[in-house]
């Protein structure tokens, strides 16, 4: 999938006229049947089935909150399949919309940015299950995994839920992310995908509970890991290519700990400072040559990486300073690239100059718990974005390695050691 992208200097871009805001609308059942059809192909080479608890609960015409984890792509094929015929608006990023703003709100669907403040969006979900009488489909980890274990929710979805005062499903995949794994550059494998839709709490349940405890339920339900899923039930993911792309995720060696030697090409992963090499086994271990793994769980190689980046913040050595392309959202007619830049990070938070010396932009650590990257994003390249409601930059690293992985662990930890400071 790529995205409408066209050169314009800063300047021109902080000119144009800003969007208005449009009420969601609901999805008609020819746009609600298309979406449904547009899936069935990719389900199908999956082997795709779902299981449902508790959903006689749930009345035909009621609206409720559907939460569902973020692994792949095929998360919104299943959501689309197995709610049909149910009318329901999708929460989505704002950048999805660059190029197709119309077919997207045909679609149901209604924009925010991933990791803003953004009280507009709680009004539209106010107007969606009060006026419109839908359902809304929302994934409220906001990102892709990186490591196949949950990303952090924002404390504020408790709050929603006592705002919306609808019931709240789950839905919970199995087996989408092995399939498409973030950093396996789109590569597709041949693993069986499954879903299981959940009633979880009723509009009683939710008046009765207090916010801390709706964040406590919700953090259970998002509580996963899917490496780990796996090697319990022996799915077997055999394709050559599946450590392509490995390093961007473990990115420090944790025998000599060099950052950004690591490389990740068809079933090793190899540190090309010190030589060590891992393999990426059929069923999600990594085993060293030299029989030293270390770690031979990604995620606790990962959580290690955490831990490092916590470390050198708490020491003051903490520092990403790299050049960068900016590209700027500010509308959904297109992405304009203003130029090259420079990124900086510390304990300060975000410093972004470019645009000829036109563009200075400081975001505080505190503005938000966790960091909207990607990798291969719309296939234009690894991705970092900061930024608001009115402007956001999205950051593409020209020099430094992989780099957008620690800059998220360090958002993340950055934001608790000011809150707990």
């Amino acid at each position: 999938m790529k995205i409408k992208n066209r050169p314009l200097s800063y300047e021109e871009v902080l000119a144009l006229p800003e969007q208005a805001h449009m009420q969601p609308k609901r999805p008609n059942m020819f746009f609600r049947t298309l979406l449904k059809a547009v899936g069935a192909s990719d389900l199908k080479a999956t082997d795709f089935t779902y299981e449902t608890e508790g959903m006689e609960r749930l009345g035909k015409d009621e609206p409720a909150l559907f939460l569902m984890n973020h692994s792949s792509i095929i998360d919104l094929k299943i959501a689309c399949t197995i709610l049909y015929p149910r009318p329901f608006n999708i929460i989505c990023t704002s950048d999805g919309f660059v190029g197709k703003n119309w077919l997207m709100r045909e679609l149901g669907c209604v924009p925010t940015q991933k990791f803003v403040s953004d009280v507009r969006l709680v009004r539209d979900m106010k107007f969606i299950a009060d006026k419109l009488q839908d359902s809304i489909l929302m994934y409220p980890e906001a990102s892709y995994s990186f490591d196949g274990t949950a990303t952090p929710l924002p404390e504020s979805v408790g709050k929603l839920l006592k705002l919306l005062k609808i019931p709240v499903v789950m839905i919970k995949t199995s087996g989408a992310f092995l399939r498409d794994p973030l950093y396996n550059m789109l590569q597709l494998r041949k693993v069986k995908v499954s879903a299981k839709m959940t009633y979880v709490l009723s509009p009683e349940d939710i008046k009765e509970k207090s916010v801390d405890e709706l964040n406590a339920v919700l953090k259970e339900l998002f509580t996963f890991d899917n490496f780990r899923d796996q090697q319990e039930a022996g799915v077997i993911v055999d394709e050559p290519f599946r450590a392509d792309g490995l390093n961007r995720v473990l990115y420090k060696c944790p025998a000599c700990e060099a950052e950004g030697r690591m490389t990740g090409k068809g079933t090793e992963l190899r540190c090309e400072s010190c030589g060590k090499v891992w393999e990426l086994t059929e069923t999600g271990f990594l085993k060293a040559a030299d029989g030293e793994d270390i770690f031979d769980h990604i995620p606790d190689w990962y959580a290690w990486e955490r831990q490092q980046v916590r470390e050198e913040l708490l020491s003051g050595s903490y520092r990403l300073d790299i050049p960068v392309l900016i590209r700027v959202l500010k509308d959904t007619k297109s992405l304009y690239t203003v130029g090259e830049g420079r990124l900086l990070h510390t304990a300060e938070g975000f410093h972004l100059t470019g645009g000829g010396g036109a563009l200075d932009y400081s975001q505080d650590p505190s503005d938000s718990y966790s960091l909207y990257s990607d990798y291969f994003w719309y296939e234009l390249g690894d991705m970092i974005c900061i930024g608001t409601n009115k402007l956001l930059y999205y950051c593409f690293p020209l020099e430094g390695g992989d780099v957008v992985a620690k800059t998220r662990l360090a958002a993340e930890e950055l934001f608790k050691l000011k809150r707990k400071g």
